[in-house]
């Protein structure tokens, strides 16, 4: 039962049937229904109408019901965002041995992105953003690479009027700059920042894509801007983009 929830609750009863449903149990009588739910006949009767009608449930062709396609992607959701979760933690934890710069998994959160997770070497803390940090998506290369299949029109929509908002004298402050920045990141498969947003921390970052190819995380990594010199620029571009790849086989199961 559901914090606040009372056992007589239709919140409670409703989960309740969704329960006894998914454990394989018979809707046809509703009198053992009753019985083995401690649903009355009446209610159980009308929560069934109630939850096929919102394909929470549908009939089996024998009679009865099963769990219908709407929970079924319900499900499907909560599973996904655990596997990807559980998925990124291996591959960014590896990218910041690799590299022993902070590692990064972003979701976008409409015109801002989220870190949602984060992996520090263990010899320093090379960045000073931290899990649950909701940032303007244009300001950092996590957020580029989730705008990188964008329009400029889905990009005015998205982030508002001009000029946009900075954090250093690096940041894109007009959509020309952006475009700039966006074109050079899709070239490159990768998107780079040299203390585009903190001072002094240079950041790369490649797209997680989804089933139909398109943006739905991204893996990033930060360090201080004097690491960077161009072998290690080359190491990290290939790392990233190849963290970013192999997450993305791993949550799309093909290769």
């Amino acid at each position: 039962m559901s914090p606040g929830a009372t056992p007589d609750s239709p919140a409670a009863r409703a989960f309740r049937l969704l329960q006894h449903v998914a454990a394989g149990g018979q809707t046809a009588n509703l009198s053992e229904l009753a019985r083995e739910t401690g649903i009355s006949r009446v209610t159980g009767m009308r929560l069934l109408a109630e939850l096929e009608g919102e394909k929470m449930l549908e009939q089996r062709p024998g009679g009865g019901h099963r769990l219908g396609v709407e929970f079924l992607k319900l499900a499907a959701v909560a599973l996904s965002e655990e596997n990807l979760s559980k998925l990124s933690q291996r591959v960014i934890t590896r990218l910041s041995e690799v590299l022993q710069l902070s590692a990064y998994l972003v979701l976008p959160q409409d015109d801002k992105v989220l870190y949602l997770l984060r992996e520090v070497p263990q010899n320093r803390l090379v960045s000073n953003v931290s899990v649950g940090s909701l940032v303007p998506a244009h300001l950092t290369t996590p957020g580029r690479a989730l705008l990188s299949q964008h329009s400029e029109q889905e990009l005015r929509d998205l982030l508002g009027q001009e000029p946009l908002e900075v954090t250093t004298e690096n940041s894109p402050a007009t959509y020309a700059s952006l475009a700039e920045l966006l074109d050079l990141d899709r070239t490159r498969g990768c998107a780079w920042s040299h203390g585009g947003f903190e001072p002094g921390i240079d950041s790369c970052a490649a797209p997680v894509l989804g089933s139909a190819g398109e943006p739905i995380a991204a893996i990033s990594v930060a360090g201080p801007s004097a690491l960077f010199t161009p072998e290690f620029m080359t190491l990290t571009q290939q790392e990233v983009i190849a963290a970013a790849d192999d997450l993305t086989v791993m949550l799309n199961g093909v290769a």
